[in-house]
């Protein structure tokens, strides 16, 4: 930038070669401005002895030269506070540059851009102001001192005007930088905590097959962080600072991941091996109650209509099919066990387990049916009036609060009670079907208990 061109030019320059850093070379004038005050201590002294040669004129001149060069050292120490505040700001964009791509930022960028050109040009005014007026000159004027004056308070109050708008461009800059800093703070810990995590899950693996387990799935799994390792290494110069941090969480999640399931993986083993015994030994049961549907089955058609166990008669065919498929997926499990694809081992023990647990309702449901059948059939008033006092009771709820009940409660427990009488009624005659009987009085419950739960339902909406 200009204004650092030009602290070279106006200072630090002076001494290597007579060059400033930019190259340029540096005026006489600002040279002399500098080197001056270093002479005037030696020579004052033997100026007043009588022995100096320099041609002072006194009075109001060296009073408008003292002006002259009071308001050179007011814009020089102006121009210094610029470029030293540039500067420091340029290290801010950098920062968030490095970190953030948003819009926002590239107009962060672009502004800082725009400021730097107007820095640029005052701080050639500045520069074209020194170099024009060499107040060391014994010729000075008073006419020529009052001019640098004028052009350097001028040079000045550009210089501070343009210091006014970096303030408050880095005012408005802070909510980025903010940001920025704080990602470049989490940047070396997150990487650190990644490196961490992936020791971790080697060593636990390592642990995992010192006791006898391959656990090849998951070392593949570890072996293909490997590659996102080495571009962690290779830095958030190479891959950007968002994306190294994504990386970092990514690796230490993954990482975290396969050490959880390494160090579960020996609890993991034994309780499968728990579950192929407890699966086995629950397969053996409901064979052998298995074998005791069809005794049921011929009480039932000894006794009851057709209705009431046609839908059961195929459970023993149907039981025995699938305790046959349960017995192959146990053998399935137990190899997959055996040769530690711990995944296939624990699906297909849960297959087991739903082909046991359909089985086994299956079976239960032949018992049962013949139990509740046996009770209705020495006594259905028991099944009569818990219908019946569910319908009462889903009407004593209808009426509470009205004169007459609402259509969309009273319809439904019409037809229950409706429905309630003609089962009751179907029950008379010499072979009733006491099944249909039992389905139908659970129809007229579940709708009681329906109207119910909608009434009070309406009127908690209705209280809120």
């Amino acid at each position: 930038m200009a204004a650092s061109e030009a602290r070279g030019a106006a200072g630090s320059g002076f001494g290597r070669g007579g060059r400033a850093g930019g190259g340029g070379r540096v005026p006489s004038g600002v040279r002399l401005a500098f080197v001056l005050p270093l002479l005037v201590g030696a020579l004052v002294p033997h100026a007043f002895a009588g022995g100096g040669t320099r041609r002072w004129f006194g009075g109001r001149g060296e009073g408008q030269r003292a002006e002259a060069q009071a308001a050179k050292d007011a814009a020089a120490a102006a121009f210094y506070e610029l470029d030293t505040a540039q500067r420091g700001l340029r290290i801010s964009v950098e920062t968030i540059t490095a970190v953030d791509s948003s819009p926002e930022a590239r107009r962060a960028v672009e502004g800082f851009e725009a400021l730097g050109r107007r820095i640029d040009e005052v701080s050639h005014t500045y520069i074209a102001a020194v170099d024009a007026h060499d107040l060391d000159r014994d010729e000075l004027d008073a006419a020529t001192a009052n001019r640098a004056r004028s052009e350097l308070a001028r040079a000045k109050e550009e210089l501070d005007r343009v210091k006014g708008e970096l303030d408050r461009y880095e005012e408005g800059l802070a909510p980025l930088l903010g940001r920025a800093e704080t990602q470049l703070a989490r940047l070396a810990p997150a990487v650190e905590r990644a490196r961490q995590a992936l020791r971790g899950a080697s060593g636990a693996l390592d642990s995992v097959r010192d006791g006898g387990l391959r656990a090849d799935d998951l070392a593949a799994r570890l072996a293909a962080l490997g590659p996102e390792l080495t571009r962690l290494n290779e830095g958030a110069g190479r891959h950007g600072v968002p994306e190294t941090l994504q990386r970092a969480d990514r690796v230490l999640r993954d990482a975290e991941a396969v050490r959880a399931e390494a160090e579960r993986l020996p609890e993991r083993a034994a309780e499968i091996d728990r579950r192929l015994v407890s699966l086995r030994t629950r397969t053996e049961a409901l064979t052998t109650r298995t074998g005791g549907v069809e005794p049921v089955l011929s009480e039932l058609r000894r006794r009851f209509t057709a209705p009431c166990w046609q839908d059961l008669q195929h459970v023993p065919e149907q039981a025995a099919a699938t305790l046959r498929q349960a017995e192959e997926r146990l053998a399935e499990a137990g190899k997959a066990r055996a040769e530690q694809r711990w995944p296939d081992a624990t699906s297909l023990l849960s297959t087991v387990r739903a082909l046991l647990d359909s089985t086994d309702e299956a079976v239960s449901a032949a018992g049962d049916r013949l139990r509740r059948l046996d009770a209705v059939a020495k006594d259905p008033k028991a099944e009569i009036d818990r219908a019946r006092f569910a319908v009462r009771d889903a009407q004593r709820l209808a009426m509470a609060g009205r004169s007459t009940p609402d259509p969309r409660h009273a319809r439904p427990l019409d037809e229950a009670v409706a429905r309630l009488d003609r089962a009751v009624d179907g029950l008379e005659g010499r072979h009733p079907d006491y099944w249909h009987f039992l389905t139908e009085l659970e129809g007229v419950r579940a709708t009681a208990a329906h109207v119910v739960g909608q009434i009070r339902e309406d009127r908690g909406g209705g209280a809120q």
